[in-house]
């Protein structure tokens, strides 16, 4: 047997044939922990460390990290927690910061039931839920008790759509969204205007049923050849008349049931509109808003009840992205190279229309008013009547218009100022 041979003790620990070398002090990235040439190990974490002699003495040390890079070290105190919320369960996915599933559950969609699950996860907690029915509720349970909640929109998570689905493996991708940074927030907040937001979403929804229940009842004359256009057909005193002309008995009944039902949501828009109304009173703002011409009181409400407040929107152009009258372009192979020098393609941009995602009620509240000013003599008037004898087109004098009005209205509403023919003379939206 070969033997080793002896160790010279009188050169140093990392000198010596046949011993590992020390770790250098202080390291160069320092971590969680490091040893010096003593056999100590330095412990990094907070802003006093201890450092461990190997013969039990305990020496406070001071750390010199920020607190924000010492929580960042800590990676296992981080949780990122994605939720797959059903009417009757919520599926739970849990990763730590460097993407590993660390746990998995599923629980009753219920608060109590949440927050006993929460409560028993350590560290920071970021979580994630899509957009939906159950969207508003849980961001009121959930939030005081996490430091990041983010409700995402589901158009936007093209993961969630490869590969196998279910509530489970939902879940895991919203996590591994959320911890990539790559979720879209939607914007929830402004709980001091919480009874107007329920009021003109009551106010909406009654009148898209009533338009619905007006769209059925002329298809029902015209799927018997009876020809109608207008508003007459939906008068109380012209109804017999119209009536009169259906000859089936089921077919009448089945009118006069629509006739009913009309009448009744447009009682029921009525009150809701007063009620609406009386609430938004209450409100600054919608003083401010009914300085734009055209901008009547029920428009000035809506406005509040759908942007809450001016100041989610950090310019007019993401407004105008909110409200649908962002313009969209798609560009390709923008740069080539002649005789050696890099140069920008004059090839013009491809305008696609405008864009897709929007909130369809501003969309239809900036439209009707440029509709309406461009008929009504005005400073507005003036503006559009400016654009066509520049040669637009009447279609595109309008949207511009349109996102003149969106642009005033959101300054108006930060700084607080009056309306003033000025803001037209501004640069063009």
């Amino acid at each position: 047997m070969q033997e080793h041979p002896p160790i010279d003790r009188s050169r140093p620990l990392s000198r010596r044939s046949g011993c590992f070398p020390a770790l250098p002090y202080p390291p160069l990235s320092p971590g969680p922990f490091y040893c010096d040439r003593m056999g100590g190990v330095h412990f990094c974490e907070g802003s006093e460390g201890m450092t461990l002699k190997p013969w039990g003495k305990v020496v406070q040390a001071k750390n010199h990290l920020p607190p924000k890079e010492v929580l960042s070290m800590l990676s296992s105190n981080v949780k990122y927690i994605g939720l797959d919320v059903h009417k009757e369960a919520v599926a739970i996915a849990v990763l730590n910061s460097a993407g590993k599933l660390v746990m998995e559950s599923v629980v009753e969609t219920k608060a109590s039931t949440l927050l006993d699950f929460l409560r028993g996860l350590r560290g920071e907690l970021h979580v994630t839920l899509e957009e939906g029915t159950w969207a508003a509720w849980l961001y009121d349970v959930l939030r005081p008790h996490v430091v990041e909640l983010v409700v995402c929109n589901p158009r936007r998570n093209a993961l969630l759509k490869e590969g196998s689905k279910s509530d489970k493996v939902d879940a895991r991708k919203l996590a591994e969204l959320l911890r990539s940074g790559m979720l879209r927030a939607v914007y929830h907040g402004e709980h001091g205007l919480g009874i107007l937001r329920e009021l003109a979403r009551g106010y909406l929804t009654v009148g898209k049923d009533q338009r619905r229940v007006m769209i059925r009842l002329k298809a029902l004359y015209r799927s018997w050849g009876i020809t109608c256009s207008g508003k007459q057909v939906y008068t109380p005193r012209h109804r017999e008349q119209w009536l009169n002309k259906i000859t089936q008995p089921g077919v009448r009944r089945r009118a006069e049931l629509m006739y009913q039902q009309l009448d009744g949501l447009s009682a029921v828009r009525h009150t809701v509109r007063g009620e609406l109304l009386a609430e938004s009173r209450k409100h600054e703002a919608t003083k401010i808003l009914r300085q734009i011409p055209l901008i009547g009181p029920l428009r000035a409400t809506l406005l509040l009840a759908l942007m809450q407040t001016p100041h989610r929107f950090r310019s007019k152009r993401q407004l105008w992205t909110y409200s649908g009258l962002a313009v969209e372009t798609h560009d390709s192979a923008q740069h080539r190279y002649v005789d050696g020098q890099l140069q920008r393609s004059k090839k013009p941009q491809q305008v696609r229309g405008l864009n897709q995602n929007h909130n369809h009620e501003m969309k239809e509240i900036f439209k009707s008013t440029a509709m309406s000013a461009s008929r009504c003599a005005g400073p507005l008037q003036d503006f559009y009547e400016g654009l066509l004898a520049k040669g637009m087109k009447p279609d595109m004098a309008r949207l511009t218009l349109a996102r003149k009005i969106a642009a005033i209205t959101l300054t108006l509403w930060k700084k607080g100022e009056c309306f003033d023919a000025e803001h037209l003379k501004s640069q063009s939206a």
